[in-house]
């Protein structure tokens, strides 16, 4: 089973690939959607979850995602079909950081996806390529609440405290306009739900020959939570202008 199957059955139960839910998305949304007709870019969309949150919400509102995942580009399809907004949305199978566009966006959005351009800083000087003038970028990453074990930076890599993502956002270039910190409900909930719907599949399928690899995966994640990071992993969306267009 290889990275991308278990992630999609790790989220079976919780689509928005972060410590969010539902009302903290819709909030952070209508902070970045001010108009409501808007041309939004997800970069690293996956199943397109907040793409078709957004066309959900607004009528007017025009979106493309990218992302190298052909089956979760096709699940984005799928559901853009069901909801009826499939006109409004563009998918391209691609990765994220090679992404060109001959338009720019009003919202620009990377959540939970910033590895992809080898961190926050990196991520906003690729969102800042597409951003129209006025427009806002919606980000999320994780911090650290308190000093990491070496087990929790060898396995989530070299994060910063709140005080200090936020200064070097700003020295970056960038006003913070909205943010949301999840809370510790949200966190675990993520994290149950990941683990959780993997290790359900696995033994929901017990003559599959990836379930004992899905089940040992689950197990492993959740002891890595639980002893190396649920004490000190913190997540924050942002929604910023240039401080300076």
């Amino acid at each position: 089973m290889d990275r991308e199957q278990i992630s999609r059955h790790a989220h079976a139960d919780h689509p928005i690939a972060a410590p969010l839910d539902d009302n903290s998305v819709r909030q952070l949304l209508e902070h970045g959607l001010s108009r409501g007709a808007e041309r939004v870019l997800d970069l690293g969309c996956g199943g397109g979850e907040w793409l078709l949150r957004a066309l959900a919400m607004h009528p007017q509102v025009r979106a493309e995602g990218v992302d190298i995942s052909r089956s979760s580009l096709a699940h984005a399809r799928q559901t853009a079909q069901r909801l009826g907004v499939e006109d409004r949305l563009v998918l391209h199978h691609q990765d994220a950081a090679h992404f060109a566009s001959s338009h720019a966006f009003d919202l620009v959005l990377c959540v939970g996806a910033t590895h992809a351009f080898g961190g926050l800083l990196p991520t906003l000087a690729a969102a800042r390529k597409y951003l129209a003038p006025g427009g806002r970028v919606l980000v999320g990453d994780g911090f650290w609440e308190r000093d990491p074990s070496p087990e929790a930076v060898e396995l989530l890599g070299e994060l910063t405290d709140l005080p200090t993502t936020l200064e070097r956002v700003v020295k970056d270039g960038w006003t913070p306009v909205h943010g949301h910190i999840s809370t510790r409900r949200e966190l675990d909930d993520y994290e149950w739900a990941w683990t959780g719907s993997l290790a359900s599949w696995a033994l929901d399928h017990p003559t599959d020959p990836d379930s004992a690899q899905a089940l040992e995966t689950a197990t492993t994640h959740r002891d890595q939570w639980l002893r190396d990071y649920r004490d000190t992993l913190g997540f924050v969306c942002l929604v910023l202008r240039p401080t300076r267009d």
